[in-house]
């Protein structure tokens, strides 16, 4: 379980292709920290530690998690959203995240905001889906790559999301741009209330 709060992003330092599974090796300020079983964070999706060095660390992503994400689109250099799984006895800052990212979304549009910058993110629309909840509504949250955000501006097949400089800087929102693909995880209450109401 995850708050959508990002720490920090880490640094790919390595990918290997092992039959369907991606093994990806990165490098952040809390390496030190990590213990092999390790829940953490990469861009949203929860990956489970594998492997420890001084400096580095490696996590597996399998088949389904690449289809359903963008790491399968990562290149040695990049830069992902982590967060270790979220602490029982903390504030919750941001909104539940399961880690368990629903698909993906291409960025459709960055506007200025004078300081600021909103950013349109474009998704498969599905009513069926939508019908169970996998939708945004104006002013609820939606996780971004692994951050948690609040909707506005949404359509059947959009959102917009609003990046203060904090934000920009401190995730990998300052590396995306017209066309990059994000994670995204609707919110897990809006589908358990979808699912009661379908009932």
């Amino acid at each position: 379980m995850f708050s959508g709060i990002v720490e920090e992003f880490a640094t790919v330092t390595g990918l290997v292709k092992e039959q369907e599974n991606l093994h990806l090796t990165l490098t952040c300020s809390f390496v030190g920290e990590l213990k092999i079983d390790q829940s953490v964070s990469h861009n949203g999706v929860c990956l489970t530690v594998v492997k420890l060095t001084e400096d580095t660390y490696t996590v597996t992503a399998m088949k389904e998690t690449l289809e359903r994400s963008n790491l399968g689109l990562l290149k040695v250099g990049d830069k992902v959203n982590v967060e270790r799984s979220m602490m029982m006895n903390g504030r919750l800052d941001g909104h539940i995240v399961q880690g368990h990212v629903d698909e993906t979304a291409e960025c459709v549009e960055v506007r200025d905001a004078d300081g600021s910058w909103y950013y349109t993110f474009r998704y498969k629309k599905d009513d069926e889906m939508a019908a169970k909840g996998y939708m945004t509504v104006d002013k609820g949250s939606v996780c971004v790559n692994g951050v948690s955000l609040t909707v506005c501006e949404p359509t059947d097949d959009t959102f917009t999301v609003a990046i203060i400089p904090y934000t920009y800087e401190n995730t990998n929102f300052h590396t995306l741009a017209v066309g990059s693909v994000v994670n995204i995880e609707f919110d897990i209450i809006g589908k358990y209330i979808a699912r009661m109401l379908k009932r």
